[in-house]
């Protein structure tokens, strides 16, 4: 154990710590991240007219279009938002104005769609529009490329110096529009050359690039399980592991929870939806109370812990873990660089991450298809984020009971520890005390 703590400590945590800091992982992170707030609105109308009532799907049908309309204009125009984030995040990376880098992102991200010109109704043609179908989660690869080309070339000019320069008295508005006029006109026209004249679809070429990826991660066991191993081996050794591998595939994620939003929208049943792993397939079933399940440990900790450090840190990490909040948890313990806990913390996100695989896989359990707000309760999130099933709570107590049961026999061993050293240092006070 000490040899692969030594090996991945030395080996594996300084370049995965490197990728953490990476600027355009970080811009694509914030980007995601900043659009959560309009998502989770969205998708509570989604919620809203899939109640688990008869009555009541029958009394909405009428009004379901308008009803998951603020759906549509959030998740399925997210790309449009993230875009403009990541733009302007990682122009202020570089020191650069980040309205023009949100702005000048966009603009490529656009031209990279192509309009369709509806000619209907009659009396009133709509002319060009732009399908929605690239704009939500499935157009998020084609921004991320484009905010990366944009603000790229933007950095290019600037740091070259191949600018309009107004005099100081302009305002800053007007200057940062002329400022951008150059690399704006070279970042369009490029992609304008690539996308209309040479008739090249950037963002399905992507999609069909990743599409074997997106299914590996979502509906196969190993990938399944891959994201888990490397979020917790590297929260073990001190690093925020979903800042990194979530930087990564929470793209992926946000296009499988889109598929399945469309799939159930369209008339697929529950528990027969295209993928089974986006976020919350993780988020409710497998990081109950935060990264590691460790809900479980507060328990044990509170309740089975003799030591009164570890019994402390079960009383005030409890309520926070309930609300998937376990940094209380994770720095309390410690949970990482901890030998105790190490085995446990790595193992508890796989054995859950299979049961759950195989509850939704074999249709025991609805897929997913919402994003509730995240510091929801698991069960109560979980039921909601499956279009409110009840089988789904089950569920997450069962992977909460085999998580408790998985730690316990290694809560005992560090309850025995640190009560060893409690009393010794207990000894030692009473003994200065007498000095």
């Amino acid at each position: 154990m000490d040899k692969l703590m030594k090996w991945v400590e030395e080996k594996l945590v300084p370049p995965m710590a490197k990728i953490g800091t990476q600027r355009h992982l970080l811009a694509i992170r914030n980007g995601v991240v900043s659009t959560l707030s309009l998502i989770l609105i969205g998708t509570f109308f989604m919620v809203f007219i899939n109640l688990p009532i008869d009555s009541w799907k029958e009394a909405l049908a009428p009004y379901s279009e308008t009803i998951v309309m603020p759906y549509r204009m959030t998740m399925g125009l997210m790309a449009i938002y993230a875009t403009f984030v990541m733009g302007s995040d990682l122009a202020k990376s570089y020191k650069l104005d980040s309205v023009t880098g949100g702005i000048l992102s966009l603009g490529a991200f656009f031209m990279l769609q192509v309009p369709v010109n509806v000619t209907t109704p009659k009396d009133a043609p709509l002319g060009f529009v732009l399908p929605m179908g690239s704009l939500g989660a499935s157009g998020m690869f084609a921004g991320i490329l484009a905010m990366i080309f944009a603000v790229e070339t933007y950095r290019f000019f600037k740091t070259h110096n191949i600018t309009i320069k107004m005099p100081e008295q302009v305002p800053p508005a007007v200057a940062r529009s002329f400022e951008a006029l150059i690399p704006g006109t070279v970042i369009l026209t490029i992609v304008w050359l690539i996308r209309d004249v040479a008739g090249f679809d950037v963002n399905g070429a992507l999609l069909k690039l990743f599409h074997p990826l997106t299914n590996i991660l979502g509906n196969n066991l190993l990938g399944v399980l891959l994201p888990m191993f490397f979020i917790h081996l590297l929260w073990s050794f001190g690093i925020h592991g979903m800042s990194i591998v979530g930087s990564v595939v929470r793209p992926i994620w946000l296009i499988m929870l889109d598929e399945n939003g469309k799939a159930l929208a369209a008339g697929t049943a529950a528990d027969k939806l295209p993928y089974i792993a986006p976020e919350q397939f993780y988020q409710w079933t497998v990081t109950i109370g935060g990264a590691g399940a460790t809900l479980a440990v507060s328990f044990l900790f509170l309740f089975f812990c003799k030591s009164k450090f570890l019994k402390e840190v079960g009383r005030f990490s409890i309520i926070p873990g309930i609300f998937n909040i376990n940094e209380p948890m994770i720095f309390g313990a410690p949970m990482m660089l901890n030998p105790y806990m190490f085995i446990p913390f790595n193992l508890v996100p796989l054995v859950l991450s299979t049961i759950s695989y195989f509850a939704v896989k074999l249709g025991m359990v609805n897929g997913f298809t919402t994003i509730p707000a995240w510091t929801l309760p698991a069960p109560i999130g979980g039921f909601i984020s499956a279009g409110n099933d009840w089988r789904m709570v089950i569920l997450i107590i069962i992977n909460l009971t085999i998580a408790t049961i998985i730690y316990y026999p290694f809560v005992r061993a560090y309850d025995k520890k640190m009560l060893s050293d409690e009393k010794v240092n207990g000894t030692n006070e009473d003994l200065a005390v007498t000095n």
